[in-house]
């Protein structure tokens, strides 16, 4: 077969007809292009949204737990100011000393109190008082005895013990302990 003649017209049909399959091929491939980029568009809008939600979510369960304690904590400072609200009188702390001593079964031989002080404590005032005694009695009356006063009074604390033993035998142990504490006292509005 020699060379296929082929006449201008039909050269410029047959270009327009391949010129028609590749446009009609891009318009396809462009078509399913354009499908492709909605769906992604639609799911990023879908996963945005769901981040948007869980974020918030999650930052509104934080900011909850965050107000749960700031109310505990108010609440609880509150607790402690009452329990400060009390006067501080020199009277009243050695009479309360006086009756943990006898409620402990020993003997005060010696107690003095300072004057009532101002302090700051944690950011809240308050007036303190110290006191120093020294006790005599069995050994183990005489823990009971600074335990009890620990627990007697709700707003105060021993700082410091010092025990010295009399006499030990293998059933009793007696002994002198000078003890110190303070005792704290809320005013506020």
């Amino acid at each position: 077969m020699k060379g296929l003649k082929l006449s201008k017209t039909s050269w410029l049909i047959l270009a327009a007809g391949i010129f028609l399959v590749v446009l009609a091929g891009l318009g396809v491939s462009r078509s399913g292009q354009v499908k492709e980029q909605s769906r992604l568009e639609e799911e990023l809008g879908i996963s945005e949204s769901r981040l948007e939600k869980t974020q918030l979510t999650s930052l509104q369960t934080q900011m909850g737990e965050l107000q749960d304690q700031l109310d505990e904590s108010e609440s609880q400072l509150v607790e402690a100011k009452d329990r400060l609200r009390q006067t501080v009188l020199s009277v009243d702390v050695t009479e309360k000393f006086f009756e943990i001593a006898k409620y402990s079964e020993v003997v005060v031989m010696t107690m003095g109190t300072s004057t009532i002080a101002k302090n700051t404590i944690a950011g809240v005032d308050c007036f303190t008082i110290s006191l120093g005694a020294t006790v005599t009695g069995d050994l183990n009356n005489m823990v009971d005895f600074i335990i009890n006063l620990n627990q007697g009074y709700t707003t105060g604390y021993v700082k410091s013990v010092l025990i010295s033993l009399n006499s030990i035998s293998s059933e009793v142990s007696s002994g002198n302990a000078n003890i110190q504490m303070i005792v704290y006292s809320y005013k506020g509005s």
